[in-house]
Formats: structure tokens, C-alpha cells, sequence
């Protein structure tokens, strides 16, 4: 018998399938909602803002995930939309605190190998021990997928700027087992 986030994440990546690859709009109906509220300022309010937004990408456009993580009924997913006609695919990113996950209070050791086991980039102020805990792991042989230190005086529109220009013209294993200091 599955467990109710296996079921969920069963259920958050066939919709996902189904709206984005599949482009089954009748069917994706029975996962979002006619109030569905869509939080991205690029795409118009509701169910019918997003269905409408996929109705006119190519029909090349593909949805793959690359990391979800379920927690309860909330399921977070990470992936890549292809086949969009531009130079570069789109990635979808999330954001999460350290105090989010019950890291808050933890040595820079533990934060650096649960970044590592869940796949996800440090973004970090804390130029004074973070770094070198990372360089260690690294010497180590122990993988990391990045760690980007942001000076403290970088004010947080030209910081946002930044990182949302590293997300749209990478990918997260072009920072693997690096340390970026930012601004660049």
C-alpha cells in the first residue's frame, strides 16, 4: 500500500503530465482547480490563464522533473520545460529556507551534506565558515551541487537579478562542486 506523499507525488507529476506534455486540457481540469491562483507574475490569474499560456507554447513544449520532494500534502517539484523554441531550456526553481527544512541552528557540515542529498544549490551571507566547510567536503571527495555566497551589501534587487540571470542562462550541474561568491 502506497503512503499518502507517494500518492501525492504520484498524482502532482501525472498532472504535470498531463497539462504540460500530454496537453490534455479536459483532462488536467481534475487537477486544477477553476480557482486555481497562480503566484507567477508572467502568467495571467487562475486555471484558464495557465491553460491558456501552454495553448500557446510550441507543441514541442516538454515537462521533465528532476527532484521532488514531498512533504505531507505539499509537493515541491524542480524541472526543466524543453522544446519552448528558445536558446536555453526553461528551468523551474524553488527556493528554500534553512529554517524551512529544520536546519535552523545546524553546523555548516550537516547544512552542506542535506544540500547534498537533496540536490540543491546554497545560497548563502555567511562568508566566514560556509566556504571553507565547503572546499573540505570537497577535498574529501564528497560532492556538492554549489554553494553561491552573496555579499551582504548586495542589495537584494540587484542579488534577485543576478541569480534569476545564472537560472536562465545555465544549469544546476554547471555549479556542481563550486563555490561562486555574487556579485559575479
Amino acid at each position: 500500500m502506497k503512503t499518502r506523499e507517494e500518492l501525492n507525488k504520484a498524482l502532482v507529476l501525472e498532472a504535470f503530465d498531463t497539462l504540460f506534455n500530454k496537453r490534455d486540457y479536459k483532462a488536467a481540469e481534475r487537477f486544477w482547480s477553476p480557482n486555481y491562483i497562480q503566484h507567477s507574475a508572467h502568467i495571467a490569474p487562475g486555471r484558464n490563464g495557465l491553460f491558456d499560456l501552454i495553448k500557446a507554447t510550441p507543441p514541442t513544449l516538454r515537462y521533465e522533473h528532476a527532484l521532488v520532494v514531498v512533504d505531507g500534502d505539499l509537493v515541491v517539484l524542480h524541472g526543466r520545460f524543453s522544446g519552448l523554441g528558445l536558446p536555453v531550456n526553461w528551468i523551474a526553481v524553488d527556493i528554500v529556507r534553512v529554517q524551512d527544512v529544520g536546519l535552523a541552528g545546524v553546523g555548516d557540515a550537516d547544512i552542506l551534506a542535506w544540500a547534498a542529498a537533496n540536490n540543491r544549490i546554497i545560497l548563502t551571507h555567511d562568508r566566514a565558515t560556509l566556504p571553507d566547510y565547503t572546499y573540505e567536503r570537497l577535498a574529501a571527495g564528497e560532492k556538492m551541487p554549489g554553494v553561491f555566497v552573496l555579499n551582504d551589501r548586495f542589495p537584494i534587487g540587484e542579488a534577485t537579478r543576478e541569480i534569476l540571470l545564472i537560472i536562465a542562462v545555465s544549469e544546476q550541474p554547471e555549479w556542481s562542486d563550486r563555490v561562486v561568491y555574487l556579485p559575479l
